[in-house]
């Protein structure tokens, strides 16, 4: 018997649920402001439903009108979604200061978390690490060491060239997210080796 539907929180600058590429929102945070003013978002979380259609989406909105946060605001967005039951944590973001790793880790057992290499948390155990490589198509990834890799490049816009589109390490791991998720879909219980383990067979 499978789960019921994962449920995918994606902490970022929020949603514009009525984006075409965006299939559903189930929710966010704030409750009446999860509007999405940047776009990063909104690519973020097309890139995860596009590979995982059946989950359930919540937009966690920490950025405004530039991408750019407090870890103060990151781990109340980050308590809120353990708080509502999230299973997938999409973390399209980090921190390079190794002061704030520590108050990543209370959470990290609670949810699978996915976020980039060289920042916390994603440097920290128990996270699903993800690096980028533009020569990667976008529907696989691979394992280096203990490091999963995907494509840095989000949905494609009809017209627009890939180059002159939003690329970088936030899409990998929102790629990589899609990639999770879809594992998760599958598993009755989940827990970091346990999804580790998954992806690693389904390479």
């Amino acid at each position: 018997m499978e789960r019921s539907r994962i449920r995918v929180a994606v902490i970022d600058s929020g949603v514009n649920p009525s984006h075409p590429h965006i299939a559903r929102v189930d929710g966010g945070y704030p409750e009446n402001d999860f509007l999405d003013r940047l776009g990063h978002g909104t690519a973020v979380m097309a890139a995860i439903q596009e590979k995982a259609p059946g989950a359930e989406y919540f937009a966690a909105r920490v950025f405004g009108r530039e991408l750019h946060s407090n870890i103060d605001a990151l781990i109340e967005a980050i308590a809120w979604a353990i708080t509502e039951g999230m299973d997938v944590i999409n973390l399209s973001l980090g921190t390079a200061n190794a002061a704030h790793a520590g108050r990543f880790a209370p959470f990290l057992k609670r949810a699978i978390f996915v976020s980039a290499a060289g920042m916390f948390p994603g440097d920290l155990p128990g996270v699903i690490r993800v690096a980028a490589d533009a020569t990667l198509p976008r529907e696989e990834y691979r394992l280096d060491d203990e490091t999963f890799v995907a494509s840095p490049y989000p949905r494609p816009i009809e017209g627009v060239p890939p180059e002159r589109n939003l690329n970088g390490a936030s899409f990998a791991v929102a790629n990589m997210t899609g990639f999770v998720a879809r594992a998760c879909e599958h598993m009755q219980r989940l827990s970091y080796h346990a999804v580790f383990q998954a992806l690693q067979s389904k390479r």
